[in-house]
């Protein structure tokens, strides 16, 4: 059995997310003892745990950093947030403004492509070394996203207005952007018309908005053998494609 559950399990659910004075030493491993209040990963581990001691299967934890890839109606989605808030600065002819913390922006960080995450789920399902463990699981890079920002900027042909001094939160940046959405799907005949069902702004504030840098050390597999690798870039810019092709972008 295998389990995919995410960096919440040392930064803290959402409701004691990344909270003064237990902010964990980066990059973080996979020893990193529990946090001391409820999580909800915690809780779905120890199911896992004791039904594989009951009925005698192996499994796995998964713990990705900011899962990249296609998929439209998910409500945790940096990808396509981005992708269809760059749609919208560029159709507006406004910067591409950065809406996080001066850690984030100056820090390192990483995150997981969906084709990566399928390709640790395959590799701990055929290797013996690897079961009945947890994983960390990201691209392999590691980024600055002051960075990356100017790329994805460049990709859409749009400026950037970079960190300032101030959060400026995405969610409310999109918050009345609807009717401008509704106006490009009609021009540009995109297949998806609804922003909620696309941009969730307020995942991403709750990503760019940390007020530590955050990404993972991936020695554990890679000391067992596993050895995939992408580029973030190539990670978004890939994204950004398939959006194209599909007609959710323009």
């Amino acid at each position: 059995m295998a389990l995919v559950t995410g960096l919440k399990h040392y930064l803290g659910p959402f409701e004691a997310y990344v909270k003064a004075g237990v902010l964990p030493e980066t990059p973080v491993r996979e020893e990193y003892p529990r946090l001391e209040y409820p999580n909800f990963y915690y809780a779905q581990e120890d199911e896992v745990y004791a039904a594989a001691g009951r009925d005698g299967f192996s499994w796995s934890v998964h713990r990705p950093h900011t899962v990249i890839g296609y998929a439209i109606g998910n409500l945790m989605n940096m990808g396509i947030t981005l992708a269809v808030y760059t749609s919208i600065c560029k159709e507006t002819g406004v910067g591409f403004t950065w809406p996080g913390s001066e850690a984030q922006w100056n820090g390192l960080s990483d995150v997981t492509d969906a084709q990566i995450l399928a390709r640790q789920l395959i590799w701990t399902s055929t290797t013996e070394e690897a079961k009945n463990q947890a994983f960390n699981v990201t691209n392999g890079d590691v980024f600055r996203w002051k960075w990356l920002w100017q790329r994805i900027a460049d990709y859409f042909g749009i400026e950037t207005d970079g960190y300032n001094g101030s959060v400026r939160p995405l969610e409310k940046e999109m918050e009345n952007k609807q009717e401008t959405w509704s106006a490009m799907a009609q021009k540009y005949h995109l297949k998806e018309e609804s922003l909620d069902r696309l941009s969730s702004a307020w995942h991403t504030d709750l990503d760019l908005g940390r007020p530590l840098e955050v990404m993972t050390d991936m020695s554990k597999s890679r000391a067992l053998g596993f050895t995939a690798f992408e580029s973030t870039e190539n990670s978004f810019i890939r994204l950004f494609e398939k959006l194209k092709a599909e007609k959710i972008i323009p």
